[in-house]
């Protein structure tokens, strides 16, 4: 019997893990156009804490007794699907459990570019094309750019910083603690600010006295104020997430928000679905990056689909440098 995980109460400020349960689910015998799938690998991300709630947003909202979702690579086990054989892997969006049916037009064939499959759940998949394109396209941002991003050991702020470094921009990170900041050294950053030793304005203006160009956010709060108050006449922030306030109460204050007008700043929100029809352009720069060394994959991994839930919640708890994945 194939199990899945579901949301069983909406969570009211931090989630915990009254608000999830394991169930038993009864997969349909396939329809045409269909495949059943055996998960490998569970993707849990940010972005799942907004669709707990009950408001509009870019996707629905799950809903209370129902199996949650999210990105998973997985096997194909059966098929009527045509182009879909035993033995393929594909990628989909029926996560939060160990075996799925899927519409095969929801599945993507993993793509032969010599990677492990995890990857396109990180570098190579969604997470990866959130930092490309943000950087690129949302912030447009170009060599001799200097370049702040938030999160810069999380799962798209890794993949920003070598970015960015790939393209000739002088970047400056922001991690939590000596071990990620480290991390994020190590990914070629210029400058790196642990938010947790000290304030985060003073961090930013020691490392960029002459302002910056372009603010990848990751954070929201006190990250994006710092880059307020140190952006340079018309940068460009690509905001991306905000997670500083997904479990707040309350709204964010922000003190130097005033410098948009002055500085001409530009603020650009993006959805990484928009891009998907540049897909084919994402892979071809990204993917012999990736071959080549140019830029790195790391993940944490925690293992067994009954750790889905805790899995999650480390990423509100700092636990996570590079991407979370569970693996099954």
């Amino acid at each position: 019997m194939a199990r899945a995980w579901h949301l069983k109460s909406r969570p009211s400020g931090m989630p915990t893990s009254e608000n999830f349960e394991l169930k038993d689910i009864d997969l349909r015998e396939l329809a045409d156009g269909q495949v059943r799938v055996r998960n490998r690998w569970l993707s849990v991300d940010p972005y799942m804490r907004g669709r707990m709630n009950d408001v509009k947003s870019y996707v629905p909202p799950f809903q209370v007794g129902e199996p949650l979702e999210g990105g998973a690579v997985g096997e194909v086990v059966e098929s009527k699907a045509d182009g879909y054989a035993v033995g393929d892997l594909v990628q989909h969006m029926a996560g939060w459990r160990d075996e799925a049916v899927v519409q095969s037009r929801t599945a993507q064939k993993l793509p032969n570019l010599g990677a492990a499959p995890q990857q396109f759940l990180g570098v190579l998949g969604v997470t990866g094309a959130t930092a490309y394109f943000g950087l690129i396209d949302a912030a447009a941002a170009k060599a001799g750019d200097i370049v702040f991003v938030s999160a810069a050991a999380g799962a798209v702020g890794s993949v920003v910083v070598q970015v960015a470094k790939a393209k000739g921009m002088t970047v400056i990170g922001s991690a939590g603690g000596p071990e990620k900041c480290e991390f994020v050294r190590s990914l070629g950053a210029d400058h790196v600010i642990d938010y947790k030793a000290g304030s985060i304005l003073k961090g930013l203006a020691e490392a960029a006295p002459d302002g910056i160009d372009v603010y990848f956010d990751n954070v929201g709060g006190d990250h994006l104020d710092a880059a307020f108050a140190l952006a340079r006449n018309n940068a460009r922030f690509a905001i991306c997430g905000m997670i500083e306030g997904y479990n707040q109460r309350e709204p964010m204050a922000f003190r130097f928000i005033q410098r948009v007008i002055a500085a001409r700043i530009q603020l650009k929100g993006f959805i990484v679905f928009d891009y998907f029809p540049r897909l084919p352009e994402f892979y071809a720069e990204m993917a012999p990056w990736v071959a080549n060394g140019t830029v790195k994959s790391r993940e944490t991994v925690v293992d067994g689909l009954e750790n889905t839930p805790d899995a999650f919640l480390g990423l509100f708890r700092g636990e996570n440098t590079g991407k979370m994945l569970v693996r099954l």
